[in-house]
């Protein structure tokens, strides 16, 4: 078993804000082995994110990974990255010794209902699997979850978990969509799947980001835990064991002709 805390935030245009609230949460992910937080932890979305972004060894990632340390667990969390005349959507993972273990950089960028992310940010070229908690994860963000290419490459290389980070917007059916994606992403390629998206934040609710719903879907596409849409952290298990016990079932991989 692999106990994973998902932990759902609500996130403020401030930096040392929201790495107070990441340090608060940690503290109450007890027991956890890897504690998941949103997309864009660092600063909430909007023109600001240009002037907000930080290196990777900057205040705000060494933050968490002072605080991954002293808790004695892994973090992934969504920061913002300098890249030339935009920034870099990035997700960070640290390990239980606050090491930096791998950066995943966006590669889907959100050009859709009305939003231009591809303004603002660069878009990344590389899937990423990292191994963290004993696990290998593979790292997917927000808008990423809608292309199915994106997960399989990650099964490809070796993952034995989707951490999706979101800051999903919300609007008509919107919520729908994230739930239906997140448990078609973990169904098609019989994978757990533990999905963490920004907390509404009723001080900013005019740029309609977060609607909550963070939650761990098993590899049959089961939900096991949603948070609903009230901050929260919430302390899950994942069972490598069970992945087996459901592919046995379900072989779509090894029926794969494509």
């Amino acid at each position: 078993m692999t106990t994973i805390a998902l932990c759902q935030i609500p996130v403020s245009p401030d930096p040392s804000t929201n790495l107070k609230r990441a340090r608060e949460a940690l503290s109450r992910a007890e027991g956890a082995d890897l504690a998941i937080f949103p997309e864009a932890t660092l600063t909430r979305y909007g023109r600001r994110v240009t002037s907000l972004a930080e290196p990777l060894d900057g205040p705000f990632v060494s933050g968490l990974a002072d605080a991954a340390r002293e808790h004695g667990l892994a973090v992934i969390a969504g920061v913002f990255e300098p890249g030339g005349d935009r920034v870099h959507n990035t997700a960070v993972a640290l390990d239980a010794q606050g090491s930096l273990r791998a950066a995943y950089r966006k590669i889907h960028l959100f050009d859709s209902f009305g939003a231009k992310e591809s303004d603002l940010v660069a878009p990344g070229a590389e899937p990423v699997v990292v191994e963290l908690a004993g696990l290998r994860v593979g790292l997917v963000t927000c808008y990423d979850v809608r292309f199915p290419e994106l997960a399989r490459a990650l099964v490809d290389r070796g993952a034995e978990l989707f951490a999706v980070i979101a800051a999903w917007g919300s609007g008509p059916l919107k919520e729908d969509h994230w739930v239906t994606l997140v448990r078609a992403r973990a169904l098609e390629n019989t994978m757990w799947t533990a999905a963490v998206g920004q907390a509404p934040n009723p001080g900013e609710s005019s740029d309609g980001y977060g609607v909550g719903r963070s939650m761990l879907v098993d590899p049959l596409g089961v939900v096991r835990a949603d948070l609903g849409t009230a901050p929260g952290v919430q302390v899950v298990e994942v069972d490598r064991e069970y992945t087996g016990t459901a592919r046995a079932t379900l072989p779509c991989l090894q029926h794969r002709v494509l």
